[in-house]
């Protein structure tokens, strides 16, 4: 007589048998993996990245994004632009250096010397109000301030400093005219010739720029 086969040894003969099968199957070539690919930055950057970088001194409106625009002021567009420029004396060796690079830099960019107005004050403390005249009487797109704190011994430096900074700021809001803020603040004379010509560029010519751009953008965009 036959005795039934146990749970235990009927499961051990199905995965003994199931083992079997799977030994003597045919071995399949691994499935390749799908490529994935990335696009490259050149293919994503927006075009008004990869365009010409002088596309962005033109007089126009660039899209900024669906919806949106962008304003920038000109530095080709100069025609009629009218500047002040108001510059200390005091510190003269460095401030004469700073108008030479802002007056060149007017005539790079086609600026004509008749729209172009130099006020001399005592010193940079003395810059704010003859900017805020400048601006309020309307005969000028832009306020150049040019000027040149040298830090000594005293406090002076930083009351001078600070009160230069902030007069050219409240010029610029009171007139509605740009004053653009060229007065160095250096710790000695050797950081103030760097920045007047030598190793660290021309600010003054820096200035001029600045200015052109701000008249460009007032009077084109925001006038």
């Amino acid at each position: 007589m036959a005795m039934a086969a146990s749970p235990a040894t009927s499961s051990a003969v199905s995965r003994a048998a199931s083992h079997a099968r799977l030994s003597n199957a045919p071995l399949r070539a691994p499935r390749a993996a799908a490529a994935v690919s990335f696009p490259s930055a050149r293919s994503v950057r927006p075009a008004a990245l990869v365009a010409d970088a002088r596309a962005s001194r033109l007089p126009v409106v660039a899209a900024a994004a669906p919806g949106h625009q962008r304003l920038m002021g000109s530095l080709t567009n100069t025609e009629g632009l009218r500047f002040g420029v108001v510059v200390a004396r005091f510190n003269e060796i460095v401030t004469n250096l700073l108008l030479q690079g802002a007056l060149e830099a007017f005539e790079r960019y086609s600026v004509k010397g008749e729209n172009i107005t130099v006020v001399s004050v005592p010193g940079s403390f003395e810059i704010p109000v003859a900017a805020q005249k400048l601006g309020k009487s309307g005969k000028y797109d832009a306020i150049l301030c040019i000027g040149a704190v040298i830090r000594g011994d005293t406090t002076h430096y930083d009351a001078v400093a600070n009160s230069a900074a902030s007069g050219v700021l409240s010029a610029g809001l009171s007139s509605g005219v740009p004053c653009i803020f060229g007065v160095l603040t250096c710790d000695d004379m050797d950081q103030a010739l760097n920045r007047a010509g030598g190793k660290a560029g021309n600010k003054g010519a820096e200035t001029a720029i600045t200015a052109i751009e701000m008249a460009s953008l007032c009077r084109h965009h925001l006038g």
